[in-house]
């Protein structure tokens, strides 16, 4: 094992949204490919395993997926923390710190505005975690209110501002704090499954009907973004 791990000392950790992007579309397949050709772990914290398998076991709506999800798990597509040697109880405790942090970014008259979940804070947290390592790692993260915590926090603390008709007041010490990730989404991990020549249907229009069925379910992007892809080739 710890002959393995020195040697895939890079990492994806996935947030729900992108797993539950991948699985309403049912890309997992792709997705085990990916996996093959990375050399590298895919990783979720225990607190998206609890929203994307945990939880949804129990829903018969849902139960499904949630079973597709552990299979990936049993396959060793999706691991845990633990396999590049990070405590999930470390990640639990800077989890709260990032929540409490996150949350309490931005302020209007009356209060601190919510903006994101535990899922979405044990990845940052892990994500910081494999940093202070020198591990190599990305966020895979589909949900835009992260992405724009992390891409821009300014354009953000403004699109509340229009959104809640108030004045907002950022923390900008928090900034540069969320800048330190680096994030990826589905519509980019598709991409490369399509330009690596794992994407199981062949047809000139396959990249584009994907990217499209991603951000119908589940992906923020934007038109223009999609066709920024497409013209990568």
């Amino acid at each position: 094992m710890e002959g393995e791990t020195k040697m895939k000392q890079k990492a994806i950790i996935f947030d729900a949204s992108t797993i539950i992007s991948f699985a309403m579309n049912g890309l997992f397949p792709e997705l085990r490919e990916l996996k093959k050709v990375f050399k590298g772990y895919f990783i979720i914290p225990y607190e998206v395993k609890y929203e994307v398998i945990d939880k949804p076991m129990k829903i018969k709506r849902f139960e499904l997926e949630a079973l597709r999800v552990q299979q990936l798990l049993n396959e060793k597509v999706l691991e845990m923390p633990e396999i590049l040697g990070i405590n999930p109880e470390e990640i639990s405790k800077k989890t709260k710190e990032i929540f409490d942090m996150a949350n309490s970014t931005f302020i209007d008259s009356k209060r601190t505005i919510h903006l994101i979940d535990s899922g979405e804070c044990a990845a940052l947290a892990l994500s910081e975690m494999l940093n202070k390592k020198n591990i190599p790692n990305l966020l895979a993260v589909d949900e835009r209110t992260t992405r724009s915590l992390i891409e821009d926090p300014e354009e953000m603390r403004k699109f509340l501002q229009k959104k809640l008709h108030t004045s907002i007041n950022p923390k900008k010490q928090n900034y540069n704090f969320f800048q330190q990730f680096k994030v990826i989404r589905s519509t980019e991990l598709i991409y490369l499954a399509h330009k690596k020549g794992l994407v199981r249907l062949k047809d000139p229009q396959a990249l584009d009907a994907l990217l499209w069925a991603m951000k119908f379910k589940g992906c923020a992007i934007s038109g223009d973004e999609i066709e920024e892809i497409k013209r990568l080739g």
